[in-house]
């Protein structure tokens, strides 16, 4: 499933995609196969994704990890699944 993350935080660009790409590696190409991210401000990115297990990525995404990773960087994630329209 196409999915699109769009993300706001207070930590730097560089910062967040650098731990997040390391979220995303940790869970596996079995549950994400291609992820890019597009930084949308200083303190906003847009990360495209192909989801193959959408239930892994949830379990990841509310994971203790996760939450408190959120929390120290005033994280918020908004998901959106993408069609294509023809």
């Amino acid at each position: 499933m196409n999915t699109l993350i769009i993300s706001t935080f207070s930590c730097t660009y560089e910062e967040f995609k650098a731990d997040v790409s390391g979220f995303i590696k940790a869970m596996g190409q079995e549950v994400v196969s291609e992820y890019e991210f597009v930084q949308a401000g200083e303190n906003k990115s847009h990360l495209l994704m192909n989801v193959l297990d959408m239930k892994a990525l949830e379990a990841e995404m509310t994971s203790d990890a996760a939450i408190e990773w959120d929390k120290k960087n005033n994280c918020i994630d908004t998901v959106y699944a993408i069609q294509l329209v023809e």
